[in-house]
């Protein structure tokens, strides 16, 4: 509903902007914003077609490392931890493991997964709910780790930037994103943990959630030193790591599916044909709110919003670029889709500044942040919750904190 009301908003007010535009003395704005409708729509069938390749490639390697047992390695690991963060649910209780294999999923990227799973784990959690209309303490935390998950590989967002690179001959690194989103995501999801245990009481000095979060910590920390002092080097760390660490993961997830004796062939076969479907149902999504978007910019709507937040921060900053970034931060709480399209948008006629300060720090918000609203409608909805507590002012903390970590970190790797 949020959404819908959204996508009317930049139609009308693009129209009413337009207008005045028109009685100014700009008599070609009308047809300007018309013909940016038309280009949007043809760029969106362009990127979700040149989505389906990598799509297809990726959910296939992630069907064999699903299949090889990946997500249960995953939840063996984090057992210890997640007993701890949620001392309501019985150390027996079947939500144990929904709750690891969700957010494993999520960690890997494996989108098609991690929602059912995320239900599943919602319905389990609610069956321990005294007051079954009323949000407990395990799902509160459950939904903000959800909503500011740790993001080990920002799957889409790398796609997208691929496909843009490609069909308009980019040369550059379309993964050179990779760790400042988990650098991002990181502080994101400590930030909403952070937040819970405070109301909630929850005592992370424990060992085994001092274990978890301190090397976590300690690890994210290192990076961040490391970058530092070698800046000069920052993109071609970046470029090996990332293309290290992803390759790793495809090596890692064949070999899981030869110890688990799977026809890797087959499995990979199997997921491939999920990436087309994805990449043909994102089309009328990615061009609706592209072809919105495209009329709220055009008819000089969005200039306007703009240029009022920048002289804001400029009162208090010298460097303001980041405030081009902002419209794909304050989208994506209320739309994966929405945020999607000023992404994209901010890359630029023929994705031209894709690579710029700006374009690299909108992919890296998109992969920062959740559509908040639309997970706790979702998971909430899925068991009949009416009451959501605190959920939503945790849920938008976290996607704070992941929003101003991913200025600061696209800052040191690009500033």
């Amino acid at each position: 509903m949020v959404l819908n009301y959204i996508w009317i908003s930049f139609f009308i007010i693009a129209f009413l902007v337009a207008l005045a535009k028109t009685f100014q003395g700009d008599y070609e704005i009308f047809s300007l914003v018309v013909n940016s409708i038309f280009e949007r729509a043809e760029l969106g069938f362009k990127l979700s077609l040149g989505l389906t390749g990598i799509m297809a490639l990726w959910l296939g390697i992630m069907r064999i490392g699903e299949k090889g047992g990946a997500i249960n390695i995953l939840s063996r690991i984090f057992a210890p931890l997640f007993n701890k963060l949620f001392p309501e649910i019985p150390k027996n209780s079947k939500a144990h493991g929904s709750i690891i294999m969700n957010i494993s999923a999520n960690m890997l990227g494996l989108d098609n997964a991690a929602t059912p799973l995320g239900l599943k784990a919602m319905g389990d959690l609610q069956k321990h709910n005294p007051d079954k209309t009323k949000a407990s303490n395990a799902q509160i935390l459950f939904l903000v780790l959800n909503t500011s998950g740790l993001t080990l590989i920002p799957t889409s967002i790398i796609a997208l930037r691929a496909t843009a690179m490609a069909e308009n001959n980019i040369i550059g690194n379309p993964t050179d994103i990779f760790i400042p989103i988990l650098i991002a995501t990181y502080c994101s999801t400590l930030a909403g943990l952070i937040f819970v245990s405070i109301i909630q009481k929850i005592n992370l000095f424990q060992k085994e959630v001092l274990a978890y979060l301190g090397t976590a910590t300690a690890l994210i920390v290192g990076l961040i030193w490391y970058l530092a002092i070698h800046k000069d080097q920052i993109e071609i760390i970046s470029s090996i790591v990332s293309g290290a660490f992803i390759f790793g993961f495809i090596i890692s997830f064949i070999l899981l599916g030869i110890r688990s004796k799977i026809n890797i062939y087959n499995e990979f076969i199997e997921g491939a044909k999920d990436g087309f479907t994805v990449a043909v149902k994102i089309i009328p999504y990615l061009i609706a709110m592209l072809c919105a978007i495209g009329a709220f910019t055009t008819s000089g709507a969005m200039l306007f919003i703009i240029n009022g937040i920048e002289s804001f921060f400029s009162l208090f900053l010298t460097d303001t670029r980041f405030v081009d970034a902002l419209p794909t931060a304050i989208m994506k709480p209320l739309s994966g889709g929405g945020a999607r399209g000023m992404m994209v948008e901010s890359w630029g006629q023929n994705a031209a500044q894709i690579n710029s300060f700006v374009g690299r720090l909108t992919s890296t918000l998109q992969g920062s942040t959740e559509t908040t609203f639309y997970v706790l409608a979702v998971y909430f909805g899925s068991v009949g919750i009416k009451n959501t507590r605190y959920a939503i002012v945790a849920g938008l903390f976290a996607d704070l904190v992941g929003v101003i970590a991913a200025i600061a970190v696209a800052y040191l790797f690009w500033g």
